[in-house]
């Protein structure tokens, strides 16, 4: 057969090949009950969707909701994709695509070896260290990833945008290190991580197991991708990584605002405070958003209760500042928060790769999108505001388990001196809040050089964001310590003469106490805060409070 046959052969079967590939990455996922049976799940969400909400992405990485593309998201792609190739043959000098990166940039790399260049590309910036990411973070990634790439501004062909959506579908999930990434040219190392999977290196969770990228691929039935010009850049170049872990973050803040507001009023209430300094009035003449959203939960947290009620006119004139004060020091972090919240919302429905490829007017424009400053700064501010809840609710936790600021029980536990009760809860409570104070440090203030000094100023997001989720960690057991102390301290209250707790309050009490019991003498506390953080991060606590006074409020919108 003439060479002109069998090179029309060959194509032929490359073009059957990639149609059967497309099928299968194209194909309904499924999902199974627990006997077996093939169940459809969620509606796919559309990760090329305008707005992408947070809500959105927390579906993908906690709730393995399958992901696919629209088509006008894959002629998008198609677009700019072809557009590269083109350039390629011309020969143009486009940096990351034809040339070298950072500050090897002025080396021009020949068309034969631009493949070669994605590839290293990823090898070399493989560079993370430390523990994996937990798998959703991971997927966050990725979805956060397709949706740029979706954008159209990358080049990126749809064939490797399947292999990322295959892997969201399918659970290949790339062992991604936490550490390695200064947040500026993106989150190179860790992405690069994520990428080497899609040629078959690296290493992959699947099926509970930690396998090499190989055989992830093997199991899912793909060969390793073959990277076009300009993609192994496009792969690792944007703020994904910090941006991912931000919104994770972000979303559980929301829930832990409200689950301080719950913990306070329950406090408040066992302490014989007053809900007087929650009047609107009052917050209506210094109307900062997050401080009139405290007030509003803290009235419906505490009404109809007859506890408060019971000592109305009492001598005591006003109470600590960590009860009185509530709305102002809930409220800033709220609004801390909300800012987070803010940015988050705007990274996550940007492109942040570089260089840019315009293809409305065929044009190339190199600029800085994957700066992190924006993710780092917003991720230093929320973890002060984070770390001030847990401050307060420790001091609070102090006031109960004091005799001589709650009257009652030291400790919180009859026979003290053979019981202990929750006396080492507050010293974990305070070594937890003192661990904040330390990474609560700014970290995008601590720029270093990379690469040569080209890039001479780099934000520490991911470092950043990893401090915040680190501090909102240990604030949920600081407030998981304090909603145990509150339920104990409402038990021994009620010895004395039992009333009625507010409606938001008595449904929290209820709920803890199907999960922990009243501690009439010591046991293991370590399993009683462990069972209620579970239980808090459940959402459990907040839906009976809610279905008990309505809506509570994380952040004012």
């Amino acid at each position: 057969m003439p060479n002109g046959g069998i090179l029309y052969w060959i194509a032929s079967i490359r073009r059957l090949s990639y149609k059967i590939l497309g099928a299968y990455l194209k194909k309904p996922v499924t999902d199974r009950t627990d006997n077996g049976d093939n169940v459809t799940l969620m509606k796919p969400l559309m990760l090329d969707k305008s707005p992408f909400a947070i809500n959105d992405l927390v579906t993908v990485a906690r709730s393995n909701r399958p992901v696919a593309v629209s088509a006008a998201a894959e002629r998008r792609v198609a677009r700019t994709s072809a557009l590269i190739e083109r350039w390629v043959r011309e020969k143009r000098v486009i940096y990351g695509i034809t040339t070298g990166f950072g500050a090897l940039c002025n080396v021009t790399i020949s068309k034969k070896d631009t493949r070669r260049l994605q590839e290293n590309i990823l090898m070399s910036h493989a560079a993370g260290v430390g523990n994996p990411l937990p798998e959703p973070v991971v997927r966050a990634i990725m979805a956060l990833r397709v949706h740029d790439l979706c954008l159209g501004y990358s080049g990126c062909r749809m064939e490797t945008i399947r292999y990322l959506l295959a892997f969201l579908n399918h659970g290949v999930t790339p062992v991604v290190p936490e550490k390695g990434s200064v947040g500026a040219s993106g989150d190179l190392a860790p992405t690069a991580h994520l990428g080497l999977v899609l040629i078959g290196k690296g290493e992959a969770f699947y099926g509970g197991r930690r396998i090499s990228g190989a055989e992830a691929l093997k199991n899912i039935g793909l060969p390793p991708l073959r990277l076009a010009a300009g993609e192994g850049l496009a792969l690792i170049n944007g703020t994904q990584v910090m941006t991912a872990i931000g919104a994770l973050v972000v979303n559980d803040a929301v829930r832990l605002s409200k689950m301080a507001d719950i913990a306070c009023a329950m406090t408040l209430e066992v302490l014989m405070g007053s809900n007087s300094e929650f009047d609107p009035r009052i917050h209506e003449v210094r109307p900062h958003p997050g401080q009139r959203v405290t007030a509003d939960n803290m009235l419906h947290l505490t009404a109809d209760s007859e506890i408060i009620t019971s000592h109305e006119g009492c001598a005591r004139v006003q109470d600590a500042y960590t009860l009185r004060c509530s709305p102002q020091i809930h409220g800033a972090s709220k609004d801390a928060v909300a800012h987070a919240r803010r940015v988050i919302d705007i990274e996550i429905n940007s492109t942040t790769t570089n260089p840019l490829i315009f293809p409305d007017t065929e044009e190339v424009r190199l600029g800085g999108n994957f700066h992190g400053q924006p993710v780092a700064m917003a991720a230093d501010y929320l973890s002060m505001g984070l770390a001030e809840l847990g401050s307060v609710s420790e001091r609070r936790i102090e006031r109960m388990v004091n005799p001589q600021l709650s009257e009652l029980p030291a400790f919180l536990v009859h026979e003290g001196g053979i019981n202990s009760g929750y006396m080492i809860g507050q010293y974990a409570a305070a070594a937890l809040v003192s661990e904040n104070k330390v990474l609560a440090h700014p970290a995008c203030v601590d720029s270093i050089p990379t690469s040569a000094n080209k890039e001479d100023h780099v934000s520490m997001g991911t470092i950043a964001i990893r401090q915040s989720r680190d501090i909102l960690t240990n604030v949920e057991t600081v407030i998981a310590i304090e909603l145990l102390c509150a339920a104990q301290a409402y038990d021994l209250l009620a010895e004395k003469q039992p009333l009625a707790a507010g409606k938001g309050t008595r449904a929290a009490y209820q709920v803890i106490r199907r999960y922990v019991p009243y501690m009439d003498r010591d046991r293991e506390l370590y399993k009683d805060m462990e069972t209620l953080v579970r239980v808090l991060r459940s959402g459990e606590i907040l839906e009976a409070v809610e279905a008990a006074v309505g809506r509570i409020r994380g952040v004012a919108n």
